[in-house]
């Protein structure tokens, strides 16, 4: 009889899948990963599944968010427009640390946690997952701060 998994098996899949998938980004377009280097990735069907542009509009973001994707149509293929805050235009170099969050949200919808974003975001960038956090809640506060 074949087992069967749990929400607790493809949890433990999922994260694991997200670490391979964040080292190998790492591999291909690191070991340093700035503005030049996202946009490619963005347009690499390996890393980033659906069509992403970036845009910086605070309109989408809830009060305290530095980025989200909000989808161009009913269905995943016909895009997303990442938003990212106007106070990153001119810190272009910690956007990939903003985008590769909010990336598996595009990538894997509901399914993937804020620990899933954490994993996939520190491995894509080759730092610890406290590493990655503490960037994280540094370039949230900027936002909370203006």
């Amino acid at each position: 009889m074949p087992t069967q998994l749990t929400s607790e098996d493809f949890k433990q899949s999922l994260t694991a899948h997200l670490a391979a998938k964040g080292e190998e980004l790492f591999q291909k377009y690191g070991p340093h990963i700035g503005w030049k280097e996202l946009r490619l990735i963005l347009d690499d069907r390996v890393f980033c599944r659906y069509p992403c542009e970036i845009v910086f509009d605070a309109s989408e973001l809830q009060p305290g968010e530095v980025a989200h994707p909000v989808s161009k149509g009913a269905c995943p293929e016909e895009g997303f427009a990442m938003h990212v805050h106007p106070a990153f235009m001119t810190q272009l170099p910690y956007v990939p640390y903003l985008v590769f969050y909010q990336l598996v949200v595009v990538n894997y919808g509901e399914f993937a946690s804020a620990e899933d974003a954490e994993t996939f975001g520190s491995s894509a960038l080759g730092i610890s997952k406290d590493e990655y956090y503490n960037a994280l809640c540094q370039l949230a506060d900027q936002i909370c701060e203006t």
